[in-house]
């Protein structure tokens, strides 16, 4: 059965109109049974429908969340949304989370669902501006600590720290440095920034070379870098349209091990 670009995109709308209402078992049933969910990416994977109720249960049941949509892509099997995420943790705490939200959407039963949901956003960032509310942060704090040991137990719980981990501060400023490089049309740069057995494609399909990849880049202006776990996403300004670069990275010394493209226009 062919599905269209609406189809795919309702598909993924289901989850925020679940969470609106705070339709616990609509949010849950937008995933396939075998469903996986990394959020944020880094954190310990969530995987079948026990796993993403008690993520649901954590983390989304007991606040408010707000979608704020810029660009949404639509590539093979794969929806990229840019967009800001409004997370009230309180009343008079409220949070602006700039994300990238993957989501690999297949056919089940008939029915678009959602096999994966990958949520690119910085871990430090938002802790950083939950401290900053200061004694308006502790009650919200201690209720998500508590719901967090009660729901996904202690490894789960060890498991969410690792969002912590990531390419840091440096990896972002050298992953501008291959962006400025690209964007320069700067070829023999570029490739010094990949490792030998570095990977380019448009979404997770067609192999692309570092020209056809440098072609793609030249001109272009760089929207919203957000690093999270070992991986650095960035909006790509193409005039009026908008793609989005995930690379895969190592650290010390920073290189790129891979590289996906996606686009409306693949």
């Amino acid at each position: 059965m062919a599905f269209t670009r609406t189809d795919m995109l309702a598909a993924v709308e289901r989850t925020p109109a679940a969470f609106a209402v705070h339709d616990r078992v609509a949010w849950v049933d937008a995933f396939t049974p075998g469903g996986r969910v990394e959020d944020p990416v880094g954190t310990l994977p969530h995987r079948g429908r026990a796993a993403i109720t008690r993520f649901y249960d954590t983390f989304i049941g007991p606040r408010d969340i707000k979608f704020h949509h810029d660009v949404d892509i639509v590539a093979g099997s794969t929806v990229i949304r840019d967009l800001d995420l409004e997370v009230k943790m309180a009343s008079g705490l409220t949070m602006r989370v700039p994300a990238y939200l993957y989501y690999d959407v297949l056919e089940d039963d008939g029915q678009l669902k959602i096999a994966e949901l990958y949520a690119f956003w910085e871990l430090p960032t938002m802790v950083g501006q939950f401290l900053r509310s200061g004694v308006r942060s502790v009650p919200a704090g201690l209720k998500l600590s508590k719901a967090m040991l009660l729901n996904q137990g202690f490894g789960g719980t060890l498991g969410f720290l690792n969002g912590f981990r990531g390419v840091g501060r440096e990896g972002k400023l050298r992953f501008g440095e291959f962006l400025a490089d690209a964007q320069a049309g700067n070829e023999v740069a570029v490739r010094r920034w990949l490792t030998r057995k570095a990977t380019i494609t448009t979404g997770d399909g067609r192999s692309l070379t570092a020209t056809e990849l440098l072609t793609r880049l030249r001109g272009t202006r760089s929207h919203k870098v957000i690093g999270a776990g070992k991986h650095l996403v960035v909006g790509i300004d193409r005039g009026d349209t908008r793609d989005v670069l995930i690379a895969d990275v190592s650290v010390k010394p920073f290189a790129i091990n891979r590289i996906r493209y996606f686009s409306d226009r693949d």
